[in-house]
């Protein structure tokens, strides 16, 4: 979330950037650094260095464990949330406020139609509630997980650990509804793809049976001329 963050902001505030910033090798070290770093945070309870992996039983899951009294837990669930959480705050309130000081300045400089102006408020306002829904829903996702790992860190009640990590799973099918509920492209882009799937369920079985009718005919006139033949 934080890498898609800052995409946004560099295409919106620094766009003269962008391509230098996200070439094809560019995105391609930003993803491994992106898989590296969550990678490197669980070498220390990987490894018995600091806490230990293993099934909690109390909540069926299999997650961090204290070794020797110590466990990163709480350290990895601060900096997972914490930082994160700041980054894609600045982040778009630093994109919020380019696009209003841009409408502000288009406004000053150029007389607009008022048609032209009421899209351009528009387009900003569904930018600034799409922007509000993430960081909305990215609260919702993985605060709860995050207080109930600090707050409770002995899982005194497991209920609360199991729903709040119910909670950060859904994180990943709520970002697709978003993206489909406030762009008309990701819209017809579903659309299409779910008119493709359908399609082919649909013309699965009838292809299916016009070649079986292929076949038979095709073996009834071998048959055929093999009789006319004796």
């Amino acid at each position: 979330m934080v890498a898609i963050t800052l995409n946004r902001y560099v295409l919106i505030t620094l766009y003269d950037y962008y391509t230098k910033f996200y070439s094809k090798l560019s995105i391609c070290l930003q993803l491994l650094c992106t898989w590296g770093i969550a990678f490197l945070i669980m070498i220390p309870p990987l490894t018995g260095i600091w806490g230990q992996l293993g099934l909690d039983r109390s909540t069926f899951s299999c997650t961090i464990l204290e070794k020797d009294g110590k466990s990163p837990k709480k350290a990895i669930f601060i900096f997972g949330f914490g930082f994160p959480c700041l980054v894609i705050i600045i982040a778009y309130s630093c994109i919020y406020w380019t696009v209003r000081n841009s409408k502000l300045r288009l406004r000053s400089h150029e007389s607009m139609p008022p048609q032209r102006t009421s899209k351009r408020e528009r387009d900003d306002n569904r930018l600034t509630r799409l922007m509000a829904l993430i960081f909305f829903c990215f609260l919702i996702c993985f605060l709860p997980l995050m207080l109930a790992n600090v707050v409770d860190d002995k899982v005194s009640i497991p209920e609360l650990h199991v729903f709040s990590s119910i909670l950060t799973w859904a994180s990943s099918v709520i970002n697709p509804f978003i993206y489909a509920a406030t762009n008309k492209q990701y819209r017809s882009a579903y659309k299409k793809l779910l008119s493709i799937v359908r399609s082919s369920y649909t013309s699965g079985p009838d292809s299916m049976h016009s070649k079986q009718d292929k076949l038979q005919s095709v073996s009834y006139r071998h048959k055929g001329s093999s009789s006319a033949i004796v």
